[in-house]
């Protein structure tokens, strides 16, 4: 996973558009009035509706655990059960996990706008490609585009209105007009964007100090605050690399204490501002490893959210949780106090 981040990223290196943005003088966070050295973070859950194994997860993640937000990959299986969910439980932060891939071999899914609309998002078996690399070389603009606002409208459709977008495997930060067709759907519906467009301390680690690139995705986030729309500071995304141990794997107090550590040494890195977290939380049942070979790995973020050592952190940390709904909040009576 964050190999792929980082060819994402180095992508936009590329980017046609020149939207470069000074260093910033203060975090989005302060910005919506929050103090200078707040540290806060969206501890979120990926990949809800792909099974019943990852609704599961993400439900005792938040219920049980200290995740606090999650986002829906509509076109798949599981999503009406998880919709049915959030409808006796409306307040739960769940956003819109935008979805152009289908990266395993016999769980599959294809476009909601259907095939002969979108014919370059789809593979020979008429599903999604399974790689962001295929997506480019074959989709167009226009077709992701088209297949982002079928799954926002299929959402609406159930009653589920989305408290932010993001992007299933990076896909939309693959291509750098994939990624203006992402933001300006934000930007039109006034729904927040999933993008880090502050100090971005830790993607500056990962792509070893790109000046360039950092300056485009805060011109990006200047874009996004200037439509009345919050924005990260920072991004985290490496949890998915955390392999369990094989010597580890089926044991779940020695999972989660690897895994708990891991988070842990993590939150050490946080600096003040707005930071996502990304996470995998999966319950996994004996049906899981006939979709993935990843339930280990997903297991393990299950366990360490709800473990109390974790939550123990944050407090020693001086973390505050937040969630994107809190966020637009804020930035919504920052827009009509002016």
């Amino acid at each position: 996973m964050l190999a792929r981040l980082r060819i994402i990223f180095l992508l936009l290196l590329l980017c046609h558009y020149s939207l470069m943005a000074q260093k910033p003088d203060s975090s989005y966070a302060q910005k919506l009035g929050y103090p200078k050295n707040a540290k806060l973070l969206i501890l979120h859950v990926d990949d809800v509706g792909m099974s019943f194994d990852s609704n599961e997860g993400a439900i005792s993640a938040m219920e049980d655990g200290v995740a606090n937000s999650c986002s829906v990959m509509m076109p798949c299986s599981w999503v009406p059960a998880f919709i049915h969910y959030l409808r006796q439980h409306p307040k739960i932060d769940a956003g819109l996990h935008l979805t152009l891939t289908s990266e395993w071999k016999g769980h599959r899914w294809g476009p909601l706008s259907g095939k002969e609309f979108v014919p370059g998002l789809v593979d020979k078996e008429g599903a999604l490609w399974s790689s962001v690399e295929d997506v480019v070389k074959h989709a167009s603009p226009d077709e992701v585009d088209k297949e982002m606002r079928a799954q926002l409208s299929r959402a609406k459709t159930m009653g589920f209105e989305p408290t932010h977008l993001d992007s299933h495997m990076g896909t939309l930060f693959a291509s750098p007009d994939y990624l203006m067709r992402y933001v300006k759907l934000g930007m039109e519906q006034q729904i927040p964007v999933m993008l880090p467009g502050g100090h971005n301390q830790l993607i500056r680690a990962t792509m070893n100090g790109s000046n360039e690139l950092m300056q485009q995705m805060r011109g990006l986030g200047t874009m996004l605050w200037n439509a009345g729309l919050p924005v990260l500071d920072d991004l985290h995304n490496e949890s998915y690399d955390w392999e369990i141990p094989k010597n580890l794997q089926g044991e779940d107090k020695k999972m989660q204490a690897f895994k708990t550590a891991k988070y842990v040494a993590a939150l050490k890195t946080l600096q003040p501002g707005i930071t996502m977290m990304i996470m995998h939380c999966t319950e996994t049942t004996a049906t899981f490893p006939f979709i993935s070979g990843s339930g280990p790995t997903r297991k393990g973020d299950l366990l360490a959210m709800i473990d109390p050592v974790f939550k123990k952190a944050l407090s020693d940390e001086g973390i505050q949780l937040v969630t994107w709904r809190e966020l637009m909040e804020k930035r919504k009576s920052i827009t009509h106090s002016k």
